[in-house]
């Protein structure tokens, strides 16, 4: 179907009315406009927002989507009337027409959350359900207030790990233009020092670097191509079950990093389930949505084993204890909570701490990257000075034997 933007005049009222509608064609749209009481004046094939990856939906556009929506309902605004006024609000042109596509739904008699749902790319299962959640239970504001709150804690975990992760980034790509600037432009001047002088013979590591510059220099296309080749396949295939299960695997087991992303895996499966629970989403939904809130496939896993012995009357604090995707104080708070009936309080505090030990975490990973990458730089340098300077403390010998 298409999505058609029409301005229409309220027959009873005689107001203006501008909103979108979706159909097959232009006189479908013009008839189902005129079904709600409206004159059509003007009906507008709706053109694609282009959402690319320079006007894709952000983080922030969900979390103030959500707040201003909460504050719109919570002052007693109809639904349809506080989409309007967000979708003007929005800056994002993608936002604005996802939220003309939702009003058109909703308008005609579909809930909130099934508007939501035909755009999965912006807004997952979590925001999904909890809308739905809401919705059923009429605490919709609130439910969205707490869809914010918890975008953004997520948004801001995944900020401080990106950011611990540029500064060793930065570095290693400014060493290997460095690098390459001395193989290819350097070394070269260095060889011109030894030719035409009788039984001399460059070291061992300058004719080793030499070859690296003269396949560089000559079959640069092989390696652009072969970078292409890996970024384009290891993307894909990174995206598969297999390469998913690999990567998942390597962050949970690599030493330097094996404990900062557990942490991050407790902290987001935390504070998701506490966001569920308090908006009332049962305990077998909340699971299922959780493990696809995390994004590691062997917590899924075990989250559907959970679920599992849950439907056969266990404790889940019990069903995840001694799982080893787990850490201990998770099944721990989890006991008691279902003790004292208060499972979101003590998830909410258990993703409290692992967000605080996550800073730690990240302070103590910054702390060691650094010397371990001033050692590298200097084994380098070194690799590279012996280079440039074995050559012509050779071609010196040379010389003076010649004398």
């Amino acid at each position: 179907m298409l999505t058609y933007k029409y301005t229409a005049r309220n027959s009873a009222t005689g107001q203006k009315v501008k909103a979108q509608v979706q159909a097959d064609d232009e006189r479908s749209a013009a008839r189902l406009i005129q079904e709600q009481g409206l004159a059509p004046l003007s009906v507008v094939l709706q053109k694609s927002a282009g959402r690319n990856f320079f006007n894709r939906i952000k983080t922030q556009d969900r979390v103030l989507f959500a707040r201003q929506l909460s504050t719109l309902i919570n002052a007693g605004l109809p639904i349809v009337q506080s989409l309007r006024m967000v979708q003007k609000q929005s800056t994002s042109k993608a936002m604005q027409a996802v939220i003309g596509d939702v009003i058109t739904d909703v308008e005609a008699g579909q809930t909130l959350a099934s508007g939501l749902e035909k755009h999965p790319k912006a807004f997952n299962t979590v925001f999904i359900n909890m809308v739905a959640a809401g919705e059923v239970s009429g605490t919709l504001d609130s439910a969205l207030e707490r869809l914010a709150s918890q975008q953004e804690k997520d948004a801001d975990i995944l900020s401080k790990i990106r950011g611990a992760m540029a500064y060793p980034v930065i570095v290693v790509f400014v060493m290997l233009l460095v690098v390459g600037f001395m193989i290819i432009k350097v070394l070269p001047q260095v060889k011109l020092l030894y030719n035409g002088i009788k039984g001399a013979q460059l070291p061992l590591i300058t004719r080793i670097m030499l070859a690296i510059s003269s396949f560089s220099v000559h079959y640069w296309w092989v390696l652009l191509i072969i970078l292409i080749l890996v970024v384009v396949f290891g993307s894909r295939w990174s995206r598969t079950l297999g390469g998913k299960r690999f990567t998942d695997k390597l962050k949970m087991t690599v030493p330097l990093i094996k404990r900062l992303y557990m942490k991050m895996y407790m902290a987001r499966f935390s504070r998701t389930a506490a966001t569920l629970v308090a908006s009332g989403v049962p305990l077998i939904q909340m699971l299922e949505i959780t493990g696809e809130a995390v994004s590691n496939v062997y917590i899924k896993e075990s989250l559907d084993k959970a679920i599992i012995q849950v439907r056969g009357g266990k404790a889940l604090s019990d069903a995840l204890t001694d799982d080893p995707n787990f850490l201990e104080l998770v099944p721990t708070m989890l006991h008691i909570g279902e003790q004292s009936g208060s499972m979101e309080a003590m998830l909410t505090k258990t993703a409290d701490y692992y967000e605080k030990e996550m800073d730690n975490e990240i302070k103590a990973i910054s702390t060691i990257i650094e010397p371990v990458l001033m050692i590298i730089l200097g084994v380098v340098a070194l690799l590279i000075v012996a280079a440039v300077l074995l050559p012509i403390y050779g071609l010196a010998g040379v010389n003076n034997l010649t004398i």
